[in-house]
């Protein structure tokens, strides 16, 4: 009772370290968020501030350039030396588009529109003044130049711009402060988050220490449990093996069996099938006599049945050829299942060309082309490899694509203790829905216009299988088929049949 007791409190103790872990990942991934969070939040307000140094920056220039023209204008009025023209207008050209700047900046502050839409006025005027005085200089009219300019000095706009440019930035310093407030708490609340999330992981990562080495300890002691098992099992699986294979052997000698008594009754069928066409080519002629002696003796009845009888004694003769056809697929299915394999190193390119070979006639009666490349070799039972691959190529011949020169490929290579062998074709393909159904014993996919009994593809599959291996099927309707042969590089009889 003590021990039962104490295996429950342990299976709940782990359940609950788990659980603890869990949330532990689930707050550390939290953690992860918030950082983020932090981070995006610290990008905004160091944005805002970068922002803020902008305007300041535009309203410098502004002012820079305002006072430039004003210098140039004063230089060139006193002096009518060249470089001073040339420094007033390059600075009125470049104030508008600072005073535009400075506009799309503020933009945003509500604050600061009306004081940037006044400032622009402003400038205007500035500029306007600025242009006639120095249209008067320009034009030789010097002394009325310079009286203009002495009549706004007082009134200029330059000073209710500057007390303006000011305010404007009295403004963004006050943003500035609040600004570098926030990105200064923003960084706070990342070191914070930092510093906790690497307590969380700490914290995580000595639970999950803790847990490891328990668990690795349980798992240690449940291995040598599994060991002591397996000895057991071992056993226990070549008896089951031997099972197996007796429960083969007997499938395959239930079949054979079958298969050979089906034969005897269908024979008789075939016999009194060929009897019933005798009998009625007999009673055809009498029936002719009839009419043309005594054409009121013969019934409707008697009529039909010398139009229906041929075709039904046809049915019957072609439905018992089917099934003759099919039992002799089982009998030989089934011999092949009982034969002994005879493993030996195959040549596989000079036994792929030996296929080829076999099939010259018909590739040149359907203009086929078939390429082997080199493969490499492989252990196996040469009549089992051999029924494999001469079906598959068949095959390719056999379902070509209307309109399109057949061609096939057929290469391997080796993988690990595995030879791949592929089997290419670009004929009419195989539906994805149908790749399955193609590998069943007497089904057929596609149109059903070439002789056969859907047998091939699942012998292939069965000698595949008995060799140690499997087949694969990549084909699209249209698109041709590649089959793929996985072998082992050397086989070894496992003990279990087909």
């Amino acid at each position: 009772m003590t021990r039962n007791s104490f295996r429950l409190d342990d299976r709940r103790f782990n359940q609950l370290s788990l659980a603890a872990v869990g949330a532990g990942f689930l707050l550390l991934v939290a953690a992860f968020v918030a950082i983020i969070a932090s981070f995006d939040a610290n990008q905004k307000s160091a944005e805002l501030v970068r922002h803020t140094y902008r305007v300041v920056d535009e309203l410098s220039q502004l002012d820079t350039q305002l006072e430039r023209a004003e210098s140039g204008r004063r230089g060139f009025l006193l002096s009518q030396h060249a470089y001073r023209l040339q420094v007033y207008s390059d600075n009125v050209r470049l104030i508008p588009k600072t005073y535009a700047n400075v506009a799309t900046l503020v933009s945003d502050n509500a604050e600061q529109t009306p004081r940037i839409k006044r400032l622009g006025q402003l400038i205007d005027d500035q500029l306007a003044e600025l242009d006639k005085t120095m249209a008067l200089v320009l034009a030789g009219n010097v002394a009325e130049g310079r009286a203009m300019f002495n009549d706004h000095s007082e009134t200029s706009a330059i000073r209710q711009i500057r007390r303006l440019t000011a305010e404007i930035r009295e403004v963004e310093y006050r943003l500035l402060q609040r600004r570098t407030a926030e990105l200064q708490g923003t960084l706070t609340t990342i070191r914070i988050v930092i510093f906790l999330s690497g307590a969380l992981i700490l914290a995580i990562g000595a639970g999950t220490f803790w847990l490891m080495r328990r668990y690795t300890a349980d798992l240690t002691k449940t291995r040598d449990r599994l060991n002591l098992l397996n000895t057991d099992l071992e056993a226990a699986v070549v008896e089951r093996t031997s099972d197996l294979q007796r429960a083969n052997d007997e499938i395959q000698r239930f079949a054979y069996i079958v298969s050979h008594d089906l034969r005897s009754p269908l024979v008789n069928i075939l016999g009194f099938t060929a009897e019933l066409e005798e009998t009625n080519r007999t009673l055809g002629t009498l029936i002719e006599r009839a009419e043309k002696d005594a054409p009121a003796i013969l019934t409707p009845d008697v009529r039909n049945a010398r139009e229906d009888l041929p075709e039904a004694i046809g049915f019957i003769r072609s439905s018992t050829q089917k099934m003759d056809r099919l039992i002799n697929a089982i009998l030989r299915l089934s011999r092949e299942g009982r034969r002994t394999l005879m493993p030996e190193v195959l040549p596989m390119n000079d036994v792929l060309v030996g296929i080829k070979n076999t099939l010259e006639h018909r590739l040149a009666e359907t203009g086929t082309t078939v390429t082997i490349e080199k493969v490499p070799d492989v252990v196996g039972d040469r009549v089992a490899i051999e029924q494999i691959f001469s079906n598959l190529i068949e095959n390719a011949v056999k379902y070509l694509q209307p309109g399109r020169p057949g061609k096939v490929t057929v290469r391997g290579r080796v993988q690990g203790d595995r030879v791949i062998y592929e089997v290419e074709d670009n004929g009419r393909g195989i539906d994805p829905k149908d790749h399955e159904r193609v590998f069943d014993l007497f089904r057929r996919s596609g149109t059903q216009d070439q002789p056969g009994e859907g047998i091939g593809l699942a012998h292939v599959r069965a000698l595949a299988y008995r060799l140690g291996g499997f087949i694969d099927l990549k084909s699209e309707l249209g698109q041709g088929a590649t089959f793929q042969v996985n072998l082992p590089v050397a086989y070894a009889d496992q003990g279990v049949g087909n």
